[in-house]
């Protein structure tokens, strides 16, 4: 009989210990997220926009881009974030990306909008069946800053140091075409991009010709064959204000 009894005691004290458990996970997690503020309600567009609204939508609770045989697209487009330039900050997002081989996709940020609706700048830049997968990149610039597994430091003169980030390098631990996370850390010169809580590339950017402290956010619809990018879970922490 004390036998039953102390088997009811364990299963209640086990009880006891996951619910406290869960409870520290979840706190855990309103840790993680205190100071963030969600850009996008999981079923409009309202905050966000675009030249050519016709190639977005929301789709399976996610900001959605689409080129299509019917619909096909020429040139770049954007879907940006009405809510003013940021300086320093922290941005979550969850995204996919499916089409054609060798598509591109990506968002832009500390950016400038062009004259003719394009965007130049600072970019977090993905493409299918490449090796590398996620870059950090400088849109109608300098092109490639830092490859999935690396960190460049630029100088003052714009001369390059490229190092390789430990357990970064190697194949990929996660699929463009499956919800990936991407955390993108911006403190003054120094960009830190994250892929599934893993540290993925990295920037210091000290070159005063080059660098840009503040600017948009925007989406990336890039042009060419069939594609289909999503974006959803969209999360921002303001650091310092612009």
């Amino acid at each position: 009989m004390s036998h039953i009894r102390w088997g009811r005691a364990a299963v209640l004290v086990a009880l006891g210990m996951g619910v406290l458990a869960g409870g520290a996970a979840a706190r855990a997690a309103a840790e993680d997220e205190r100071g963030f503020k969600s850009l996008f309600d999981g079923k409009t567009l309202e905050g966000w926009k675009a030249v050519d609204p016709t190639y977005w939508s929301v789709e399976d609770g996610a900001i959605t881009g689409k080129i299509t045989q019917e619909h096909p697209l020429k040139e770049n487009l954007y879907l940006v974030w009405q809510g003013g330039e940021l300086a320093d900050f922290e941005l979550k997002l969850k995204s996919r990306l499916n089409g054609s081989p060798g598509i591109n996709n990506g968002f832009q940020f500390r950016s400038k909008l062009l004259p003719n609706h394009d965007i130049a700048g600072y970019q977090v830049d993905n493409n299918l069946t490449t090796d590398w997968l996620v870059r950090l990149y400088d849109e109608h610039g300098r092109e490639t800053l830092a490859y999935r597994g690396t960190k460049t430091a630029i100088d003052e003169n714009g001369r390059r140091t490229t190092t390789e980030i430990p357990g970064a390098t190697g194949p990929a631990h996660f699929r463009l075409e499956d919800w990936h996370e991407y955390h993108l850390i911006c403190v003054g010169p120094r960009l830190t991009l994250k892929v599934n809580d893993r540290l993925a590339a990295e920037v210091i950017d000290l070159d005063p010709k080059q660098q840009d402290f503040s600017g948009i956010l925007g989406l990336q619809l890039h042009s060419g064959p069939p594609t289909t990018v999503q974006f959803k879970d969209i999360r921002l922490k303001v650091l310092k204000p612009r």
